[in-house]
C-alpha cells in the first residue's frame, strides 16, 4: 500500500461521510458535504500525479481509481437528483451515469478481445471531469433553489459535463466500432 493507493481508498471512505453531512439538518451541512466532496475530488488528481511522479502505479490503484471516481460521482448525482428533483439536474445526471455504464462495459469487452487501447482515456475526459466536479461541488454547497445564481451555474456546468460525456462516449464507440460491427468477426 503506497500513498497514491491510500488517497484512492480515502476517496472511497469519504463517500459515506459526505452523504451523512449532506443529510444533517443544519444550515452548514451543504457546505460541509461540498467541502468533503471537493477534498475527495482533489485526491483524484493528487493520487494520479503522485503515482506517476513517484513511479508508484499499481494494478490495485489502476483498478480502484476509476471505481472510486465513478462511485463518488454517482452518489453525488443521486443525492442531488433527490434533493433538486428537476429535469435540469436529472437529465444530465442520467446521461452521465448511463455513459459511465456504457463505457465501462465497452472497455471491459474491448479488453476481452485484446483491443483495450482503442478505448483509452482521452483529454476530452479531463475536461468532462473538470466541469463535472466543479458543478457537483457548487450544487452540493447550495440548497436547491432556481433563484440562486450558484445553482444556475452548477446546472450549466453539469449540462456542459453531460454534453462532453456524450461526445466522449461517441468517440469511444467510434474507436471501438471496427471491433463491434458485424464485419469484425469475418
Amino acid at each position: 500500500m503506497n500513498i497514491p493507493n491510500l488517497l484512492t481508498v480515502l476517496r472511497v471512505v469519504l463517500i459515506p461521510i459526505f452523504i451523512l453531512l449532506f443529510y444533517l439538518p443544519f444550515t452548514w451541512s451543504y457546505a460541509a458535504a461540498s467541502t468533503v466532496f471537493a477534498i475527495a475530488a482533489a485526491t483524484d488528481w493528487l493520487d494520479g500525479y503522485l503515482a506517476r511522479r513517484l513511479g508508484q502505479s499499481t494494478p490495485f490503484g489502476a483498478f480502484l481509481d476509476p471505481v472510486a471516481d465513478k462511485l463518488m460521482v454517482a452518489v453525488a448525482l443521486v443525492l442531488l437528483v433527490q434533493e433538486h428533483a428537476n429535469i435540469w439536474l436529472t437529465l444530465p445526471a442520467a446521461v452521465i451515469i448511463g455513459r459511465e455504464i456504457v463505457v465501462s462495459a465497452l472497455r471491459e469487452w474491448m479488453a476481452e478481445v485484446g483491443a483495450r487501447a482503442h478505448v483509452a482515456v482521452s483529454n476530452l475526459g479531463k475536461w468532462k471531469t473538470a466541469a463535472q466536479m466543479a458543478s457537483l461541488v457548487i450544487l452540493l454547497a447550495n440548497p436547491p433553489s432556481i433563484s440562486l445564481m450558484w445553482v444556475l451555474i452548477g446546472y450549466g456546468l453539469l449540462i456542459v459535463a453531460a454534453a462532453l460525456t456524450l461526445w466522449s462516449m461517441v468517440n469511444y464507440l467510434r474507436a471501438a466500432w471496427p471491433h463491434l460491427s458485424p464485419m469484425a468477426g469475418e
